[in-house]
């Protein structure tokens, strides 16, 4: 406390870290390359030495594969806006903060992976229960707009649809490649939940995107292929 009996900046910022559900950000980045990893080798959080093809580096680094596809379809969604049928607008802008969100949230499970579980501290950023149980509420009220299915769907009909596609996909891998890593007791228990709701959600918008840009989905139909003989609709 400072001699008029008021609280310092140091008393201030301890303060408002204490009130954060994670810890900030401690990095500064000046220098983009430094040399340290052209041996074939990098550093996880707690300063371990791995290889690049480790078990954990695939994980981890398929997440951020999957970040940046999902700001690809952001950026689609965005320069949609424009153009997008009267009153669906709202939505669609509403689909591009929960991607946003989404992307803080793959940030946070991307430090978590790249951390052995020794290492972790309480207020890490990590994925929790609240992410999982987002993504449910925000799957269901799209679900409230949309016919049943009849059949699968195949990616395409507008751009937006296909990114997404794309990126449940890759969302899919990154899945894969925790549920080996949480085998040998190494991920955290909430990665592989969050990362297959997030399939499942990624799936959902594709749909809801089609429908509040008023495009046509495509189904799957085993008879339009050179077996079946059945021309594909236009």
């Amino acid at each position: 406390m400072s001699d008029d009996g008021t609280r310092g900046t140091g008393a201030l910022r301890a303060e408002a870290e204490d009130e954060r559900v994670f810890s900030a950000p401690k990095i500064t980045i000046n220098r983009v390359y430094t040399r340290q990893g052209d041996g074939g080798m990098t550093r996880l959080v707690g300063g371990q030495r791995v290889p690049k093809d480790d078990a954990r580096i695939e994980t981890y680094g398929t997440v951020d594969e999957l970040n940046a596809l999902i700001g690809a379809a952001r950026q689609t969604l965005i320069e949609l806006l424009p153009g997008a049928p009267a009153g669906s607008a709202e939505r669609l802008g509403e689909l591009g903060r929960t991607l946003l969100r989404v992307q803080h949230e793959l940030f946070n499970l991307g430090s978590i992976l790249a951390t052995l579980p020794e290492d972790v501290h309480p207020k890490q950023p990590r994925v929790t229960q609240a992410e999982i149980a987002a993504l449910e509420a925000e799957m269901d009220r799209c679900q409230d707009d949309l016919a049943p299915l009849r059949s699968f769907v195949l990616p395409g009909g507008s751009r937006l649809n296909t990114d997404l596609h794309v990126a449940r996909t890759v969302c899919r891998r990154a899945e894969r490649c925790c549920v080996r890593l949480a085998q040998a007791g190494h991920a955290d228990p909430m990665a592989v939940g969050y990362l297959n709701r997030l399939s499942d959600a990624l799936f959902v918008w594709s749909r809801w995107a089609a429908a509040l840009l008023g495009t046509r989905e495509i189904l799957w139909e085993p008879d339009a292929s050179a077996s079946g003989g059945k021309p594909p609709p236009a």
